[in-house]
């Protein structure tokens, strides 16, 4: 894959993300990045969870969306 493909399916990914978390802002998307780490960090930060629950989503949104880091 090159960097032309990879910055098109992360593009893809930050539509889907958007829907999911809609609280998310295009500048944590940004900070992001494809980082799972800092989305977990997004997460709790806007929606208020704790760690296990921003990992369990985020798990269960790349098992539906097939999406590995």
């Amino acid at each position: 894959m090159n960097t032309d493909q990879a910055s098109g399916n992360w593009k893809q990914f930050k539509g889907k993300m958007k829907e999911q978390w809609g609280k998310l802002t295009d500048d944590d998307l940004t900070v992001v990045e494809g980082k799972r780490d800092q989305l977990i960090g997004k997460i709790q930060e806007r929606y208020g969870y704790g760690k296990e629950a921003a990992e369990k989503e985020v798990k269960n949104w790349e098992t539906q969306n097939k999406y590995r880091w």
